[in-house]
């Protein structure tokens, strides 16, 4: 298998729906070991950061397993999280995840969302815009089914600004978790395309600035886990 598993852009959707598919039963497993635990800390940041009104309605785009919805529906007792994603067995991977909640899974695709324009009160999204064939088109949606004064929350891959830091998340997660996966049995080329997805990813900076052209308000960033990862926000104005 090459080292370079990157997908062409006209091949990126199947090539994540397959690999999503494959990786789904063992996905929240690997996904704790590859953050050291400490993606549940971000999530939760996340999801206070786009603070949906309690009884409103709240749309989380790439759900995958449905983590942020049990988050959102902490927040929401008298209100619906829906969860939107294009990989099915992830969905159903998650299940038993949101059985007691108030929330839902909806097949749909982050550049299409099937949804009516203004249909959410706050919009929350985490590690998926790098896997979608165009990020100001997804932000682009996002801003269309949030209402006037609605909030995003997008939480996504960083590299350290500090040397040191920068060399040892690239030893991580560019040799360190692919090795991670083969040991524990994981599939390895979806841990190898998943730290490079993040190699090329837009840094802070560039990606709120995609947010402002997509029509959000208000763009600004914090870095987590030393700045292995950055929470981004806007608002949707008049």
């Amino acid at each position: 298998m090459s080292t370079d598993v990157l997908p062409p852009p006209d091949k990126k959707a199947e090539y994540v729906e397959r690999m999503f598919s494959r990786i789904a039963p063992g996905y929240d497993t690997m996904n704790g070991i590859m953050t050291l635990g400490l993606d549940r800390g971000w999530r939760a940041t996340t999801v206070a950061l786009a603070a949906p009104p309690s009884c409103g309605r709240a749309l989380d785009i790439g759900t995958g397993t449905g983590d942020f919805l049990v988050e959102l529906a902490k927040w929401m007792p008298d209100g619906l999280a829906v969860g939107v994603d294009f990989t099915l067995p992830m969905m159903r991977a998650g299940l038993s995840k949101i059985a007691e909640q108030r929330a839902v899974f909806v097949a749909g695709d982050a550049l299409a969302l099937p949804f009516a324009d203004e249909s959410f009160d706050a919009i929350t999204t985490g590690f998926t815009l790098r896997n979608v064939t165009d990020i100001a088109a997804a932000f682009r949606e996002m801003w269309r089914v949030v209402r006037i004064g609605g909030t995003v929350a997008c939480l996504e891959v960083a590299r350290p600004r500090q040397p040191l830091l920068r060399l040892g998340h690239w030893v991580y997660f560019q040799r360190i978790v692919p090795l991670m996966a083969r040991v524990l049995g994981a599939d390895p080329e979806a841990y190898t395309y998943l730290p490079q997805s993040a190699r090329v990813f837009p840094p802070p900076g560039e990606l709120a600035q995609i947010m402002r052209e997509a029509g959000w308000s208000d763009v600004t960033y914090r870095l987590v886990g030393l700045g292995a990862a950055a929470i981004h926000t806007g608002i949707k104005r008049g």
